[in-house]
């Protein structure tokens, strides 16, 4: 199956110019590789104010450009590259992201396996992601290691899919998690309770510089920290369908609320989006086949 794949790297773009002018080099110098099997790169521009059209204009002219005319969000942007992407398969990369010269030659192995949704690349430092509930979801990064490992979901700044199981799962939901955060654990949770697997390999290998306009230099720090709570609770309860596991969320969302009475400002914002969840919720019940205490069985 490796033969035959293709793969179309889609970056999104959102005042981003300084980092196209650093970074995108490294991806074509990527693409030049062809154990790497990229056909095209395209960077989808989200609206940007800045010099980001022309930088890519006047010095990445083989750089496939498609512009959004208002910024729509990070989902937005993807879910665009990833229906103009005529690749087999799609390697996502943010902005501050910088492969190495064969990052996806191992990772393309995987994909024998009709089953593999995704692959999450080597961030230096950082291994697979894990998981467990409690009520709510916590999840940090596993250990590094020289094997290949499954992972609970697959990074959305730096990772590899399948797009006919990604048009399967109708990508990325923004709209529920507009702007961003917590939308590629969603779309991991999705997948696996579907059916498909996700890993992490190793030597796929990339640099995470962690220079994205996603910081507080162009957000207040405490709409931040709203958002990500406000979008757990969100994925919660579009997500956890089980019975026994949601009572349980129920109580400690009670435990902490009697805790930090100003948590209800986060319950709030999620409540406003309930009309969404509810129909989320109810494909999420159609359509999963596999049990929140199976998926979360996996890593415990």
């Amino acid at each position: 199956m490796s033969k035959s794949i293709t793969v179309s790297v889609v970056i999104p773009n959102w005042n981003g110019a300084q980092l196209l002018a650093k970074n995108l080099p490294s991806v074509l110098k990527a693409k030049e590789n062809l154990k790497n099997k990229i056909v095209e790169v395209i960077v989808v521009d989200d609206g940007s104010a800045d010099n980001s059209i022309e930088i890519l204009k006047q010095s990445f002219k083989d750089v496939k450009l498609v512009q959004h005319t208002a910024n729509r969000g990070f989902s937005a942007a993807v879910n665009t590259g990833v229906r103009f992407a005529k690749g087999t398969h799609v390697c996502l990369l943010n902005t501050d992201v910088i492969p190495s010269h064969s990052f996806l030659d191992s990772a393309i192995n995987c994909f024998r396996d009709e089953k593999v949704f995704g692959i999450t690349l080597h961030e230096e430092g950082y291994g697979p992601a894990v998981g467990y509930f409690d009520g709510y979801f916590k999840h940090s990064g596993g250990s590094e290691s020289d094997e290949i490992q499954e992972t609970f979901w697959a990074n959305g700044g730096s990772s590899i899919f399948s797009k006919a199981i990604w048009k399967e799962l109708k990508g990325l939901d923004g709209e529920l998690y507009d702007p961003f955060y917590w939308e590629d654990v969603d779309l991991g949770y999705r997948a696996r309770k579907r059916g498909y697997t996700l890993f992490w390999v190793p030597e796929a290998k990339v640099v995470h510089a962690h220079e994205s306009v996603i910081n507080q230099n162009n957000f207040r720090k405490k709409y931040l920290n709203i958002i990500k709570e406000r979008n757990e609770l969100l994925f919660i309860w579009k997500n956890i369908t089980s019975k026994r596991l949601f009572k349980l969320h129920l109580k400690e969302l009670f435990n902490r609320l009697k805790r930090h009475p100003g948590y209800i400002r986060v319950v709030f914002a999620a409540a406003l989006k309930c009309g969404l969840v509810r129909r989320r919720r109810n494909r999420e019940k159609l359509e999963a086949v596999v049990s929140d205490e199976a998926v979360f069985a996996k890593f415990s």
